[in-house]
């Protein structure tokens, strides 16, 4: 981990989280595969009981973030974003584990997530021992209009 990176979580609607984490974003979603979401999409998962969003900080700078939500003893992670410039240091390594250790604490059985089959962040899942459950043959479309696999991966805790 980063020397100074401080992971902040919020477990209500926070409307200075949520910029940091539309900025990031902003930064770390490639537009051709149209996987960013609207700010109100986000202040509206945030309003759900259950929802929850990781900062990672190093001083006044968000570098990262983690948004993830539960329903009794399951959680799925919905995004994972790092800075572009700030890749490959740990920092979503960071976020995965803390949301894996807040998940515990909740009494969550099993972590599911989705992603897109050509997404680098595929081998950080599969290190932190998600495992593959299914793939959605064409199931995502990008900005050009091709198709891209989703694949649907799992951690049980």
């Amino acid at each position: 981990m980063i020397s100074g990176l401080v992971l902040e979580r919020h477990d209500r609607s926070n409307a200075q989280a949520q910029s940091c984490a539309m900025k990031v974003m902003d930064r770390a979603f490639d537009p051709a595969f149209g996987e960013a979401w609207t700010a109100s999409q986000l202040a509206g998962i945030m309003a759900l009981q259950g929802t929850w969003l990781t900062l990672a900080k190093l001083d006044a700078a968000t570098l990262g973030f983690c948004l993830t939500r539960s329903i009794f003893d399951e959680a799925e992670l919905l995004l994972l974003a790092v800075d572009q410039g700030w890749r490959g240091r740990g920092i979503g390594s960071s976020l995965i584990r803390d949301c894996l250790t807040v998940a515990r604490g909740r009494g969550i059985k099993s972590v599911h997530l989705e992603v897109r089959a050509t997404n680098n962040a595929v081998q950080l899942y599969n290190k932190s021992g998600f495992n593959h459950v299914n793939t959605r043959r064409d199931y995502y479309r990008g900005a050009d209009g091709q198709l891209y696999d989703a694949m649907s991966l799992r951690l049980d805790l």
